[in-house]
């Protein structure tokens, strides 16, 4: 039976670092806030504000939720960007995605300041993780990946890691973080000629894709680590974008895999928190803030 990579325990140890930072912060009048930008009521994204909002609740963060209609326009998204960008008592920002068609998504990314960029959404914080400068923020959901290999102490370095998707929001973003860490990384997409023979070779999979329980046991094999990003709904519940109960058996012994929910999602809401407690301490020790 594969080793069953759940997120709980990442995220208590996440909690316990971010606790004592938090405090750290109190001490000198400073709670990290989010900003949380919603477009519309989409229950995906109503459902990830519950759970953040309780996040950062028993943490002690705060969190303040800019809510438009599903029909507002690009100026009016445009003008609430710019509005946490001039209020000092934001530390992050975290706007969900997709926006509704008729609005530049991207020039709405691009138009939040970077320092406040905790997902990693505008190209200056991308134009970070492609060239391995530490400036700026990873998306989250890469992040939670690279947090979920490391708690469970797996190598990345030398290692053949395939990952299954080329999105900026995961696949290609997670690719450049696993390189940096000296993996050798293949990234595997709709147009690649048999996948499944290139995930077969590989040490570790990174699965991003979200189409649900899409891959199963002919993609893996014994001795594999798993890391399935996938949100989706099948029948009614929650999967990832692996067949779990397929594909567990075929990893082996040696095997590991993330399930769904349980695995990366909750970690990425961590990661989050993280990084909004990051950039409030950048922001205390920024000359300004030392001077107000």
């Amino acid at each position: 039976m594969a080793k069953t990579l759940t997120g709980k325990e990442v995220i208590a140890a996440l909690r316990d670092d971010l606790l004592a930072r938090i405090e750290q912060l109190a001490a000198v009048g400073v709670t990290p806030t989010l900003a949380i930008v919603r477009v519309g009521e989409r229950p995906d994204d109503l459902s990830y504000e519950r759970t953040a909002l309780k996040r950062a609740e028993g943490l002690g963060m705060a969190v303040r939720s800019f809510v438009l209609p599903a029909d507002a326009t690009q100026a009016q998204l445009e003008t609430v960007i710019d509005e946490v960008n001039a209020d000092a008592s934001i530390h992050g920002c975290l706007l969900f995605r997709p926006l509704p068609a008729g609005i530049d998504e991207r020039a709405v990314c691009d138009r939040l300041a970077p320092e406040k960029d905790i997902d990693g959404i505008s190209s200056a914080s991308l134009a970070g993780v492609f060239a391995d400068t530490g400036e700026g923020f990873p998306p989250a959901t890469a992040q939670a990946c690279l947090e979920m290999l490391d708690f469970y102490d797996i190598p990345v370095a030398s290692k053949r890691v395939v990952v299954l998707g080329r999105s900026l929001v995961i696949g290609r973003p997670v690719a450049m973080m696993l390189l940096a860490r000296h993996a050798t990384v293949t990234l595997v997409h709709s147009r690649t000629a048999d996948a499944a023979a290139h995930t077969r070779e590989a040490d570790i999979v990174v699965c991003a894709t979200g189409r649900a329980k899409a891959y199963g046991p002919e993609y893996f094999s014994a001795g594999q680590v798993v890391l399935d990003v996938g949100i989706n709904f099948a029948d009614g519940a929650l999967c990832g974008d692996v067949d779990f109960d397929a594909v567990e058996p075929v990893l082996g012994d040696e095997g590991a895999i993330t399930p769904v929910p349980g695995g990366i999602g909750g970690v990425t809401t961590s990661v989050t928190m993280a990084h909004v407690v990051r950039a409030a301490e950048q922001a205390v020790n920024t000359p300004s803030a030392k001077e107000a």
